[in-house]
C-alpha cells in the first residue's frame, strides 16, 4: 500500500489536534507526520493514540517532500505558507476562509461535491463548519426534489471561536455562580471594541458586520452554500448566533423545495439515505439532535423535520454536528482520503 508524508499546520490548536486524531483513528496511510505551528509552540510535545509528537516551527522548507498538508492556523498563515507547500508538491487542504471563494479553488464536502476535486491545482478549501453540516443534510433534498430557498439560523458553540473562548465560557460560568462580575474579552470577536459575556447569554454576532447588516460568518454560509451546491439561483439567508455551548453547532433551517406534493416522511427518508447523516426524529419519544449528544460523533444529525403550515413546498429541519469534527477535522481528512481513492492527490495526476 502506498503511504504518504503528512504535515499539519496549526497542530497546537483544537482543530489541528482533531486532524491528528482522525488521521490515526481512520488509519490514514501515513509514512511520516510532521506537526507544525508558530515559533511560540515549537518544541511542545503532544500525545495522540499513545504516541508522542514534537511540534516544529512552520517554515517554507518544512514542506519539502510532503504529500498532504493540512492547514488550520489562520488565514494569514495559509496565505503565506500554503503556496510554499504547493510549490514543493504537496496537496494543501486549508481550513481557513482564505481561499474558499476563489474560483480556482475547489470548496468541498466529499459526500456532496467530490467531483469538484478533479479541478484542484494543489489547493482544496474546507468549508465553514456551519455550512458543511447544512449542505450535507440538504444535498439529498436538492437532488431529489430541487431546492429554491434556504433560511438558516445557527446556534454555534464557543469552540468555533477558539480555545480562549472555551476557557472564557468556563470562567464566566464560575464567576456567575459566585455572583462575581463576568470578565469578557473574547466574544463576539477578540478584536471587537465591545465584549459581552457568553455564559448564560446569547450573542447574535459571529465575526464582524458589513454595511448591509450581515456578519462575515453569515456571508460565508450564503456564498459557500451556493458554491458547494453549484447553484447560484438558490436564495440563501443566514443569521448566526453564539450560544454558551462548548462543542456542537445547531441550526434551525427553513427550506422551500422545487416540487409540490412532497410529504415530511418522504423528505425524512431521503435525508436518512444520505451517507454520513443520522436522522433522529421521533417527537413522541422526545428524540431529536442535541449538541451534547453529537460531541465526538462523526455524523451530521437531523431532526424536527416537518412541513410548513402555510407554504406547500416549505419544510423546517433541525441540524446538529460536532463543529470540530465534521465541521473541520473530519471533513479535511475525508477530502484527503477521496483524493487518494480517486488517484488525484498530486497535481500531476489531474
Amino acid at each position: 500500500m502506498q503511504t504518504y508524508n503528512v504535515a499539519i499546520v496549526g497542530a497546537s490548536g483544537a482543530v489541528g489536534a482533531k486532524i491528528l486524531d482522525k488521521l490515526i483513528e481512520r488509519s490514514f496511510p501515513i509514512r511520516s507526520i510532521k506537526l507544525l505551528a508558530s515559533s511560540r509552540s515549537a518544541g511542545t510535545v503532544i500525545q495522540a493514540a499513545g504516541r508522542l509528537f514534537t511540534i516544529e516551527e512552520a517554515k517554507p522548507e518544512s514542506f519539502q517532500d510532503i504529500d498532504f498538508a493540512f492547514f488550520s492556523a489562520g488565514g494569514a498563515i495559509s496565505e503565506v505558507l500554503a503556496p510554499e507547500a504547493i510549490r514543493r508538491g504537496a496537496a494543501v487542504i486549508d481550513n481557513t476562509s482564505a481561499f474558499r471563494m476563489d474560483a480556482n479553488v475547489p470548496l468541498v464536502v466529499p459526500e456532496v461535491n467530490p467531483q469538484a476535486l478533479r479541478n484542484h491545482r494543489g489547493l482544496i478549501a474546507n468549508p465553514n463548519c456551519s455550512t458543511i453540516q447544512m449542505v450535507a443534510a440538504l444535498n439529498p433534498v436538492k437532488e431529489a426534489y430541487g431546492l429554491e430557498r434556504i433560511i438558516v439560523s445557527t446556534y454555534q458553540a464557543v469552540s468555533g471561536a477558539g480555545a480562549d473562548a472555551i476557557l472564557e465560557l468556563k470562567s464566566q460560568s464560575r464567576q456567575f455562580d459566585s455572583r462575581a462580575g463576568n470578565t469578557a474579552a473574547q466574544l463576539p470577536t477578540a478584536g471587537s471594541e465591545r465584549h459581552y459575556p457568553i455564559a448564560f447569554n446569547v450573542i447574535p454576532q459571529i465575526d464582524v458586520f458589513d454595511s448591509k447588516g450581515y456578519t462575515k460568518e453569515e456571508w460565508k454560509m450564503i456564498n459557500e452554500t451556493k458554491k458547494i451546491l453549484a447553484d447560484e439561483s438558490i436564495s440563501v439567508s443566514a443569521t448566526c448566533v453564539r450560544l454558551p455551548v462548548v462543542t456542537g453547532h445547531s441550526e434551525s433551517v427553513y427550506i422551500e423545495i422545487g416540487q409540490d406534493g412532497v410529504s415530511a416522511e418522504q423528505l425524512r427518508r431521503k435525508i436518512a439515505e444520505a451517507k454520513g447523516i443520522i436522522v433522529q426524529d421521533d417527537p413522541a419519544k422526545q428524540e431529536y439532535p442535541m449538541p451534547l449528544a453529537a460531541e465526538n460523533q462523526d455524523a451530521v444529525f437531523v431532526g424536527r423535520i416537518r412541513k410548513d403550515p402555510d407554504h406547500p413546498r416549505g419544510f423546517h429541519l433541525w441540524i446538529v454536528a460536532d463543529n470540530l469534527l465534521k465541521g473541520a477535522a473530519l471533513n479535511s481528512v475525508q477530502i484527503a482520503e477521496k483524493l487518494i481513492e480517486d488517484g488525484i492527490h498530486s497535481r500531476n495526476d489531474n
